[in-house]
């Protein structure tokens, strides 16, 4: 019988394949389509868009979906007893980064934990960044002389620039007491 080395029988190839194995099995960042959202939880669910090409046994390539990444947490901006929130929804893109080790006791207790599994760059340590978008989705009108929030379809804006503050809306509520 004749062992990898001489069925491959180049010691380059040998480690050029042992080298895509390993690195085939490394997860670090994919883009995603929402397929749905828990506001509870702070949690989607994932289809990653691109599919993974694989060889089958027979030695023939073929493209396949990854599975549906679930309960994954996504990242907004928070900070300093701030955020700031979206309505998150079905068809939204995102991209999923994975974490280099296990982050279930993190994610269930917060603050410092132990890693309860060995596991490293797997995708069911993924973390969905909101706001990543395909060419086809890009913002209409940019506005690159101030710093906005606004619908994508710009039908309503707040605009901040070193000077003012411009609202534009069909409707503008607020509420309060002090002016």
């Amino acid at each position: 019988m004749r062992n990898v080395g001489q069925r491959i029988n180049n010691v380059f190839e040998f480690y050029r394949r042992l080298s895509d194995k390993i690195k085939n099995d490394i997860w670090v960042a994919m883009p995603g389509i929402i397929q749905s959202f828990d506001p509870d939880e702070q949690t989607v669910t994932v289809q990653l868009s691109l599919r993974e090409r694989i060889r089958s046994g027979e030695g023939e390539m073929s493209h396949v979906g990854l599975p549906l990444l679930l309960d994954v947490p996504i990242v907004i901006p928070r900070a300093g007893g701030f955020c700031l929130t979206f309505p998150v929804k079905q068809g939204d893109e995102c991209l999923v980064i994975f974490g280099d080790v296990c982050i279930d006791s993190w994610w269930s207790h917060g603050g410092i934990q132990n890693q309860i599994e060995k596991r490293r760059h797997d995708l069911s340590d993924g973390f969905a960044i909101l706001g990543a978008w395909s060419q086809p989705r890009t913002i209409p009108n940019y506005d690159m002389s101030k710093a906005c929030i606004r619908s994508d379809n710009g039908s309503a804006v707040i605009k901040l620039s070193n000077d003012s503050i411009e609202i534009n809306a069909l409707s503008v509520k607020v509420n309060g007491h002090e002016i």
